[in-house]
C-alpha cells in the first residue's frame, strides 16, 4: 500500500532554533529527507517551500533546481511553493504560472499567522484565481505556529470557510488540523466539500508524550463527525516532525484498509493530480 507524505520542508530547522551559522546545503537535506522516506516506506513527498527565502528557508526555485538534477528524484518529489502578500510580488506569481504550466510545481501554500493576514485579504484571491485555473490545490497554514511572532487568530480554521463559500471551485489543504482547533477543523470539513485537511505538524519530534493519546481520540471523533476520510491527507512535517513516529501515530487510528488507503496516498493523488 503506497504512502505518500503531503507535507515536508527541506528547511534548516535546527539551524534556524540554534541561531547556528555552519552551513548545511540543500542537497544534504535533500539526501537526508529521502533516506528517511526510504528508511519508512515512504513512496513520494511533496516539498513547501517557505514563507520567506534566508540561508535557512530555500526558495522554491532552488528546490527546483536540486530536485530536477536527477530523474529518480522527481518522480519521487513534488513541490509547492509558498506565497505570502509581504514577500511576494505579481512578478512572482506569473513565475508560478509558467511553473504550474510545466508541472514543476503542483500548488501554492499560504502562510496566514506566519504574515498578518486573514486568508480572506483581497489580495490572496489572484493566489486562488490561479490555483483554479490550473486545477491544483491552495495549501494554508491553520493552528499553531512554529513562531513566536506569528499571530494567531489570522490561522484559526474558521477563517478558510470564507474562501470556501466565496470560492467553491477551488481544492483547499487545511494544515495542521487547524491544531489546536481540531473541532472547529472538522466541522469546515463536514460543511465545505472542497475543503481538506492534512494532519501534519500535531508535534515536535516524536509523539512520546500523553498528548499523543489525545491526538488520536481527536482524529478518531473527527472521522465519526465528517465521515470516512475521503479529505483527510497523510503528512508528517518533516523535519519538524519524526516520520517514522508519525506513521506509528498513523497506525493507532481506527481506520480500516479502505480508509486507511485514502488517507495515506488516494486522497493525495486526487487533489494533487499525482
Amino acid at each position: 500500500m503506497p504512502i505518500i507524505d503531503c507535507h515536508v520542508h527541506l528547511n534548516k530547522y535546527d539551524r534556524i532554533k540554534s541561531q547556528a551559522k555552519e552551513s548545511v546545503l540543500l542537497e544534504n537535506r535533500l539526501d537526508a529527507l529521502l533516506q528517511s522516506m526510504d528508511s519508512n516506506n515512504v513512496d513520494y513527498s511533496i516539498v513547501i517551500s517557505s514563507y520567506r527565502v534566508d540561508a535557512n528557508r530555500p526558495s522554491a526555485s532552488q528546490i527546483i533546481d536540486v530536485v530536477n538534477k536527477n530523474e529518480n528524484i522527481r518522480n519521487r518529489i513534488g513541490i509547492v511553493t509558498g506565497f505570502t502578500i509581504d514577500n511576494h510580488t505579481d512578478e512572482d506569481l506569473k513565475q508560478y504560472r509558467t511553473w504550474l504550466k510545466d508541472r514543476l510545481i503542483i500548488g501554492i501554500k499560504l502562510y496566514c499567522g506566519y504574515e498578518h493576514y486573514y486568508p480572506y485579504d483581497e489580495r490572496y484571491q489572484k493566489v486562488y484565481d490561479t490555483c483554479m485555473e490550473f486545477g491544483v490545490p491552495v495549501m494554508i497554514h491553520t493552528g499553531d505556529a512554529y513562531s513566536s511572532m506569528a499571530k494567531l487568530r489570522y490561522a484559526h480554521p474558521l477563517n478558510v470557510d470564507d474562501i470556501a463559500v466565496d470560492n467553491p471551485e477551488l481544492r483547499i489543504v487545511m494544515c495542521h488540523l487547524g491544531n489546536p482547533w481540531i473541532a472547529d477543523c472538522q466541522e469546515i470539513l463536514y460543511k465545505n466539500r472542497n475543503v481538506y485537511s492534512d494532519i501534519s505538524g500535531l508535534v515536535v519530534g516524536d509523539f512520546n508524550l500523553p498528548s499523543a493519546t489525545r491526538y488520536v481520540s481527536q482524529i478518531n471523533d473527527l472521522l465519526t463527525y465528517a465521515g470516512k476520510p475521503h479529505r483527510l491527507l497523510y503528512g508528517s512535517d518533516w523535519p519538524i516532525s519524526n516520520m517514522g513516529s508519525y506513521l506509528a501515530f498513523v497506525r493507532k487510528l481506527e481506520l480500516d484498509e479502505d480508509s486507511y488507503d485514502l488517507m495515506m496516498s488516494r486522497n493525495t493523488k486526487y487533489i494533487f493530480r499525482l
